[in-house]
């Protein structure tokens, strides 16, 4: 027995299917785009949109608003309106976290100025601090040791108006730093300079030991050269001066950011600068 191919599937089910509400389909909102209200049937093409209506002009100019989640009729049915957020535009920022001010210039040097202990101290504060220093027209110069702070103070002459920051190595209670920039503090006064420091031996240990691939910097021992000392420990080459500075190089070109420095280190810093860029100095 055999049947005819017509009655294989049940007509009356295909055309009850037919007429079940579908639900829209979403489809990205698109200046220009023709749409017809599906309550009214007014046609028009997508003009403008805000948060609560877009609005449609028809072919003669004519305008009309709908609400933004209305239910829309394009060639292929019915259509609700997905709106995509534009992409946010985040400000570049600097290697010191703040926002990065493009193709700035140089800006003339202020009276004022920082001085840090030796050419490591500055060559890390130029790696993260170059930009706003620049945007700030501050300028940073090395000391070659804390010992001659007192003289280049005295020649240089800090005011009220001309500050001088100061940063230091190992500012710990009973140290020699602490006891020289409690002097210099008494003797030119705290409006005029600030002595601030990181109670590291060295601004190496300023740089997370992460950044080297360890958890902490080796512990060396009293009496043996701080730098030589680390050289060995990491495996580096620690026979002269040049081995030293190849090892200070390899160590500042881990540094990519602010983030890779010690929170004590930071804070100083930008200490300094907030000090010598006071409104008025």
């Amino acid at each position: 027995m055999s049947f005819d191919d017509r009655y294989d599937s049940d007509p009356l089910a295909t055309f009850r299917e037919s007429k079940k509400p579908r639900k829209p389909r979403e489809v990205t909102a698109k200046r220009g785009m023709w749409l017809e209200d599906a309550n009214t049937q007014f046609f028009g093409q997508l003009v403008a949109a805000d948060r609560d209506t877009v609005t449609l002009a028809d072919a003669d100019g004519a305008k009309r608003s709908f609400p933004r989640h209305a239910v829309f009729l394009d060639d292929d049915g019915a259509v609700t309106l997905v709106f995509r957020k534009p992409a946010s535009k985040s400000r570049a920022r600097s290697a010191s976290g703040s926002f990065l001010v493009k193709d700035a210039p140089a800006r003339v040097a202020r009276a004022g100025r920082i001085f840090v202990e030796g050419r490591h101290d500055a060559e890390l504060v130029e790696r993260v601090w170059g930009h706003d220093l620049r945007v700030e027209g501050v300028v940073v110069e090395y000391l070659e040791g804390a010992d001659h702070l007192d003289k280049v103070l005295g020649d240089f002459g800090p005011t009220p108006t001309r500050r001088v920051g100061v940063l230091l190595d190992h500012l710990v209670q009973g140290s020699k730093e602490t006891r020289i920039a409690q002097g210099i503090t008494q003797q030119f006064g705290a409006d005029s300079v600030l002595v601030v420091g990181h109670p590291y031996v060295d601004v190496w240990q300023a740089v997370k030991p992460l950044r080297l691939g360890r958890q902490s910097w080796p512990v060396i021992p009293r009496g043996q050269s701080w730098k030589h000392g680390i050289c060995e420990a990491l495996g580096l080459p620690h026979e002269d001066q040049a081995d030293i500075a190849n090892a200070w190089r390899l160590i500042l070109d881990r540094v990519r950011d602010w983030g890779d420095l010690e929170p004590s280190v930071i804070g100083r810093v930008e200490e300094l600068i907030d000090f010598v860029t006071a409104p008025g100095e």
